[in-house]
């Protein structure tokens, strides 16, 4: 990849709109100038009435490392306008305050906006989808795993209790749930597929072929009967208090975030990319 292709690229297929993030040097971890061009890449796609199913894939080894925490082109202190909540802008504040907005923007935020798309999704994924990149699969309403995906929730390493968009009871069930919190450790997707949050493991060469066949299948049933399912799947996932439940955890996330500032060397605990690696993330 140069410096000249896009961070996120957008194809037409037919019914189907393939949405791929594409900084596969660094395993596609999401920074703001990703989520936001996510963001226009979804919006496309819902306003395109060709397209029928949107499919989100990552470009290289990995479908997303997650968050980007150290990588040269780490954005979090470029202003951005805000779409996905009525908050002031975070570059102009300090402590909990800037990664509050910061955070309930460009990741609780925008994820909730994108479950709410009324196309249906499909997440395509292999290799690593570690932390934030699970918040990028969790979003989609379906997820096709290679045989060669890992998911893990290692964020417990740095005193926080997961990752911003806490769906994990929710798609994990509560004590598999814990498990993968409290150990951090990696799943694989035999193991995502028996608790119910990935739909089918194929090997690695018929992902998207898979994906594709899955996607063409949904996309011959009417539009607008699909938007109301989802909607009313979403509806009862939070009568089931999966969007309160969130938004009390993301209180519990800043509170760690403002633990770490005060009590260490920063919010994240003094961790990076290559501390949490080697912690085994």
């Amino acid at each position: 990849m140069t410096d000249t292709e896009p961070v996120v690229r957008y194809e037409r297929h037919g019914a189907i709109a393939l949405v791929t993030m594409n900084r596969p040097q660094y395993g596609n971890a999401q920074n703001s100038v990703m989520t936001y061009a996510l963001d226009a890449a979804f919006e496309r796609a819902v306003s395109d009435d060709e397209v029928k199913v949107v499919v989100l894939a990552g470009a290289g080894k990995h479908f997303s490392a997650g968050h980007d925490i150290g990588t040269p082109g780490r954005d979090v202190h470029v202003p951005y306008d805000r779409k996905a909540v009525m908050w002031w802008t975070h570059t102009d504040k300090e402590g909990a305050d800037a990664r509050y907005a910061r955070e309930m923007e460009v990741y609780l935020g925008m994820c909730r906006r994108w479950r709410e798309m009324p196309k249906p999704s499909i997440a395509m994924v292999h290799g690593a989808c570690v932390a934030g990149g699970l918040m990028l699969a969790w979003v989609c309403d379906l997820i096709v795993a290679a045989e060669d995906a890992f998911f893990a929730d290692p964020v417990v390493r740095m005193g926080i209790p997961g990752v911003e968009y806490f769906a994990h009871p929710w798609v994990l069930g509560p004590r598999f749930a814990k498990e993968a919190l409290f150990t951090g450790d990696r799943f694989t997707a035999r193991r995502a597929y028996e608790v119910g949050m990935v739909n089918r493991v194929v090997p690695r060469e018929e992902l998207q072929s898979t994906a594709f066949a899955l996607a063409e299948r949904i996309a011959a049933m009417p539009s607008f009967g699909l938007a109301l399912a989802k909607r009313a799947v979403n509806q009862c996932e939070d009568q089931m208090g999966m969007r309160p439940g969130m938004d009390s955890v993301f209180g519990l996330h800043h509170v760690a975030h403002a633990h770490n500032a005060e009590t260490g060397a920063d919010s994240l605990a003094g961790m990076d990319a290559r501390s949490m690696k080697s912690a085994g993330a």
